[in-house]
């Protein structure tokens, strides 16, 4: 017998035996709350669930409410009428509630297969109340500055342009984030790293968003090449052997497209992998680098000359044109941690893009 055949068999097995019990009405609705306590625990150890779990779901909350309704006609005073209208929204109820399970555990089985669905739960910043109260200060044209999203009405219009761009900066780093921003911020940081050491960076995650099949960075140096995902998950979490496949699966497309290059595959993670995925890492030729923390005083200010007009720029990470931004230390561009070095080398915050094109 199979694993899901043997997990049918039990979950049948607490059906059979609550429709045989001769239990007192009290005795059967604690038979209820323990069987309902038995399936859950047989759910939780059967993740990747199928239409027939569903079902037998659906089938025990038809017991639960046949109770119900037993009780209602049957109590020393009836009340049939109520007993019929349970009767009908514990049906509509059913019928949502197995539908919504097969939906979960159909998610759960592509998550499984594809991992990197897992990323798309959380892809939004979602602004706080305090937060929605706080634009509502600002003019239409101030809100086009993004700092405006981290200062106060008095602290935007009153303080010059070095303490206040400074201070917006600061609370960026310190505000809670979505994962899908955490996880951006980690490939610039990685991809940042990178540059330092003279490669030329395509940040693919970024611009691609899940298009890029994994491949979050694309480092090149001469004719060596290294493909890089990035995962900056909780120290509780664990990157399991599925994930490794799915990034090897995406090198080899890569090596398999690029025959002439030379490609190295390194997997950056903040938390750890799974010895299992650690031994399949190993085999598949993948260089790990785990518990890899990012270093948020890292100098994340990018300093852009314009090809246009010669414009020196400067652009916070939360800036329009950011990501878009390439350093070119060549042409006398770089990176810094303050605002007050790159005000002191003469560049100026970056307008809106719509109102300068050059930049």
């Amino acid at each position: 017998m199979n694993y899901y055949d043997k997990t049918k068999k039990d979950l049948l097995n607490l059906l059979s035996e609550f429709e045989k019990s001769s239990k007192t009405f009290d005795e059967k609705f604690n038979l209820l709350e323990e069987k309902e306590r038995s399936i859950n625990q047989l759910a939780k150890e059967r993740q990747i669930g199928f239409p027939w779990l569903a079902k037998a779901y659906d089938e025990y909350f038809k017991l639960q409410d046949e109770n119900i309704i037993d009780f209602l006609q049957y109590k020393k005073h009836p009340a049939v009428s109520a007993a019929m209208i349970v009767k009908e929204q514990s049906r509509i109820r059913r019928e949502a509630e197995k539908d919504k399970r097969i939906a979960q555990y159909l998610v759960e089985y592509y998550e499984n297969i594809a991992p990197f669905l897992l990323d798309l739960k959380e892809e939004v910043d979602i602004a706080t109340k305090q937060e929605r109260e706080l634009l509502k200060e600002y003019s239409e044209e101030e809100l086009n500055d993004k700092t405006t999203q981290f200062l106060s009405k008095e602290e935007y219009r009153k303080l010059p342009s070095v303490q206040r761009n400074q201070m917006a900066l600061d609370r960026f780093w310190k505000r809670p984030k979505s994962k899908w921003l955490i996880g951006r911020i980690y490939e610039r940081y990685i991809g940042y790293l990178y540059e330092q050491e003279g490669c030329d960076v395509e940040y693919v995650g970024i611009f691609k968003g899940f298009e890029d099949l994994g491949r979050d960075l694309i480092c090149q140096k001469g004719n060596d090449y290294v493909v890089i995902q990035c995962k900056n998950w909780s120290q509780f979490k664990t990157i399991y052997e599925k994930h490794i496949f799915q990034f090897f699966g995406t090198v080899f497309q890569y090596k398999d497209e690029n025959p002439d290059k030379k490609i190295k595959a390194i997997f950056y993670t903040s938390t750890q992998l799974s010895e299992l995925a650690r031994r399949f890492a190993l085999e598949l030729k993948i260089e790990l680098k785990e518990n890899f923390k990012m270093n948020i005083d890292y100098p994340a200010i990018k300093c852009n000359i314009s090809k246009v007009d010669g414009s020196k720029i400067y652009h916070l990470p939360f800036d329009q044109q950011y990501d878009k931004t390439k350093i070119e230390k060549e042409r006398g561009e770089f990176y810094c941690a303050t605002v007050k070095e790159a005000e002191d080398a003469k560049f100026r915050r970056a307008f809106r893009y719509r109102q300068n094109k050059s930049e």
